[in-house]
């Protein structure tokens, strides 16, 4: 799979070649996670809708669920206005941390709303 040559030229990537991806829930809109894609990521997902992440510590590319059954179903992908960001909408099966938490932003406020 290759990235669309009109989406590639769309993103600014950081040195390593990659773009951030932030992951929300359909229908909650909580933030899931944040994770990095390089264009063949970007490629898969946008062609499977199975969302695929490249893994900075593995240098590898893996699909969110092969292993843990955690599955994000994507509905949707945005690029935000500098380029550097993509949004993607998905169906969350399972946790979407990898310590088997909801969201990845489970672990503690540091700032909460006002009383």
């Amino acid at each position: 799979m290759s990235l669309d040559p009109a989406i590639a030229s769309r993103l600014k990537r950081n040195t390593d070649g990659l773009v951030t991806a932030v992951v929300q829930e359909r229908g909650t809109g909580q933030v899931l996670m944040v994770a990095w894609m390089d264009d063949d990521a970007l490629a898969r997902t946008l062609e499977t809708r199975e969302a695929t992440y490249f893994s900075r510590s593995r240098g590898e590319q893996w699909v969110k669920g092969a292993t843990s059954g955690h599955t994000q179903y994507v509905h949707s992908v945005r690029l935000d206005c500098d380029g550097d960001t993509v949004l993607l909408e998905v169906d969350q099966v399972g946790g979407a941390c990898h310590t088997g938490d909801h969201t990845c932003f489970d672990a503690g406020r540091l700032l909460g709303p006002e009383a």
